[in-house]
């Protein structure tokens, strides 16, 4: 779980700094969504067992969230293989892992 934060943030920086703010800080809109996801992978009811996103039967992401969040997997996701390949190669292999169905009851 500590890995896919530190991958989305760092997809999260990267589309930021590409497309809204200069430097290391983020812009408001990226600073949300930052924020909303790191809520939604500490509430994930995979725990541990999470798949990806884009196998995941359980969409969490209200709407407008999940238009933000694809559109920066979209841009950062092929810039991550030369800007942080070992991240990018354990994203990668995790599409790969088959999908449990099984939550974790909160």
């Amino acid at each position: 779980m500590a890995r896919e934060k530190k991958t989305i943030e760092i997809m999260i920086r990267m589309y930021c700094a590409g497309h809204h703010s200069k430097g290391d800080k983020l812009c408001e809109d990226c600073r949300e969504l930052l924020e909303y996801s790191g809520l939604r992978l500490e509430h994930c009811l995979f725990g541990e067992n999470k798949p990806t996103c884009a196998k995941c039967p359980v969409h969490c992401y209200k709407p407008s969230m999940r238009t933000k969040i694809t559109s920066v997997m979209k841009y950062s996701g092929p810039r991550m293989l030369s800007k942080h390949p070992a991240l990018a190669l354990l994203h990668l292999t995790t599409r790969f892992k088959p999908c449990r169905h099984e939550h974790r009851n909160l």
